[in-house]
């Protein structure tokens, strides 16, 4: 499968609801629900995993997808992602890549090789 790269540059096609979804595996679900819940204090059920990445226009978006300003941005601006972008480095991207630091690298990446 190609790597599909969200607008803020995370990896969709390796987080673990995306490949769950693809799948189609409730126990995958399950298992994502259980470790997000734990991890980020939340209440995550195993019906709430099913996301198929930032970049679909319809579908199935994990919750805080859909509120996603950057990925809001990049619709709007029909961008493929934030590298493409005339405003690369906005305030919203640099806000977000001081909690994924590995997200600005895959950015970067694509960047160098425009």
């Amino acid at each position: 499968m190609e790597k599909m790269i969200a607008f803020c540059g995370l990896v969709c096609t390796d987080c673990p609801a995306f490949i769950a979804t693809q799948k189609n595996d409730n126990e995958e679900r399950k298992k994502v629900a259980e470790k997000w819940s734990k991890e980020f204090n939340g209440n995550f059920k195993p019906e709430d995993i099913n996301c198929d990445g930032c970049l679909a226009d319809s579908g199935r978006l994990i919750g805080f997808a859909q509120q996603c300003e950057i990925r809001k941005c990049g619709q709007k601006k029909r961008v493929v992602n934030c590298a493409y972008c005339d405003d690369y480095g906005c305030e919203k991207l640099t806000k977000f890549f001081n909690m994924a630091p590995m997200a600005k690298k895959n950015l970067e990446a694509i960047r160098k090789d425009l």
